[in-house]
C-alpha cells in the first residue's frame, strides 16, 4: 500500500514519493517513448499519484508525453507542471526566465492544451523572475485557481524572502528545490520557513542526478548530449571525489540489504513528513527499485553514520553550472 503525505496547509494528498518526467524527454540521453507510457503506467498501478512535468521539458515535447499517458486514467493523478523558464530556440543551455501575468496566462493555456487536461492540479513557477514582482506573477497564478485552471501553486528554487512575499498573496502548497544527500542547501534556511508557513517541501533530484544510484562509474557513461557533461560534478577530479562517496553508500546500502538509491531516497523521507522526493526514471526496471525505498526503515544509529557519510557540503563542485546558477533565487 502507498504510504502518502500531505502538501501544505490545504492538506494536499500525494503519493509518498513522486515521479519526476524531465528525463523521459530531454537532458538524459535517448528518449524511449514507449518504455516511459509504460513506466508511467506502471507508477499509477503502483499508486504512485504526483507526476511531475515542465513546459520547457523538451521542450513542450514532455508534457504532451505525460498528457498522453495519463489519458482515460486522469483520476489517479496528482499533476504537476511549471512554467517560467524560456529556451534560447538556438543554444538549450542558454535560457531566460519570464513570470509577468500576460505570460503566465498564456503558459497555462498552452501546459493545459498540450497535457489534454482541463485543470491542473499543482502549478508553479519554475524560476523566480528577478525583472516582475513575485507579487504580480502570483497575483496572476491566483487568477489561475479561481479560474478553474489551476487548483494549487507552487516556486521552485525560491528562495526565503521570496517565498515569504508569495505566500502573503495567494497560500503556496509546495516549494520544489534539489534536496539530497549530497545537496541539502534547504537546511540551511528555506526548510525553516516551509515549515513555519506550512509549505510542503517537494525534492527533486534525491538521487542526485542518478549519481547516488551507483550507476555512473565514468564520465564516458554520459551521452554526448547529457546535461551532466556541463555539471561540475561530474566533470575531472569532482568526479573521482564524488564516486568516493557513493562507494561509502554503496557499502552502508549492501550492509542495510537494499540499493544505493533506496537508502538515499529513505534519507530523504526521513527527514520530514511535509518532505515528498519525487525522482526520475524512464524505466520499469528502476521505477519499482526506487519505490522500494519506502521499505527502507533507518534508525537513529543509521541516520548518524549516513550523516557522517554525507555532511553538508559534502559534494564536489556546484550544482549548476554558472549560466544556470544565475537562475536560482536567493
Amino acid at each position: 500500500m502507498m504510504k502518502t503525505q500531505a502538501l501544505g496547509k490545504d492538506g494536499l494528498q500525494v503519493s509518498a514519493l513522486g515521479l519526476g518526467c524531465m528525463g523521459m524527454s530531454a537532458f538524459y540521453g535517448k528518449r524511449d517513448d514507449a518504455e516511459s507510457i509504460a513506466t508511467i503506467h506502471r507508477a499509477l498501478d503502483l499508486s504512485v499519484t504526483l507526476l511531475d512535468t515542465a513546459d520547457m521539458y523538451g521542450p513542450w515535447t514532455n508534457e504532451e508525453l505525460v498528457g498522453k499517458a495519463i489519458k482515460g486514467r486522469r483520476e489517479q493523478v496528482l499533476l504537476a507542471t511549471k512554467f517560467g523558464i524560456v529556451l534560447d530556440p538556438n543554444d538549450p543551455m542558454k535560457r531566460g526566465v519570464c513570470g509577468t501575468p500576460a505570460y503566465v496566462r498564456s503558459a497555462c493555456d498552452a501546459s493545459l492544451r498540450r497535457l489534454g487536461v482541463e485543470v491542473i492540479d499543482l502549478y508553479y513557477q519554475h524560476r523566480v523572475d528577478p525583472q516582475t514582482p513575485i507579487e504580480e506573477t502570483v497575483g496572476a497564478m491566483a487568477e489561475l485557481v479561481r479560474a478553474g485552471k489551476v487548483r494549487h501553486i507552487g516556486l521552485s528554487e525560491a528562495g526565503p524572502k521570496t517565498l515569504r512575499r508569495a505566500h502573503a498573496i495567494h497560500p503556496i502548497a509546495a516549494l520544489q528545490t534539489e534536496y539530497s544527500l549530497w545537496s541539502r542547501d534547504p537546511e540551511d534556511e528555506i526548510l525553516g520557513v516551509c515549515r513555519e508557513l506550512g509549505i510542503g517541501f517537494v525534492a527533486y533530484a534525491p538521487l542526485g542526478r542518478g549519481f547516488l544510484t551507483g550507476q555512473i562509474k565514468r564520465f564516458e557513461d554520459f551521452a554526448p548530449d547529457d546535461y551532466r557533461r556541463q555539471s561540475q560534478r561530474f566533470q575531472g577530479e569532482n568526479f573521482q571525489k564524488n564516486l568516493g562517496l557513493v562507494s561509502r553508500i554503496e557499502e552502508m546500502a549492501a550492509e542495510k540489504k537494499c540499493a544505493p538509491s533506496q537508502l538515499a531516497l529513505a534519507w530523504v523521507l526521513a527527514q520530514g513528513n511535509d518532505i515528498v522526493p519525487i525522482f526520475g526514471t524512464k524505466r520499469r526496471k528502476y521505477l519499482e527499485e526506487n519505490l522500494g525505498a519506502l521499505e527502507v526503515q533507518l534508525t537513529d544509529e543509521d541516520l548518524k553514520r549516513i550523516h557522517e557519510i554525507a555532511p553538508r557540503g559534502v559534494a564536489a563542485g556546484e550544482r549548476y553550472p554558472e549560466s544556470m546558477k544565475q537562475l536560482i533565487n536567493g
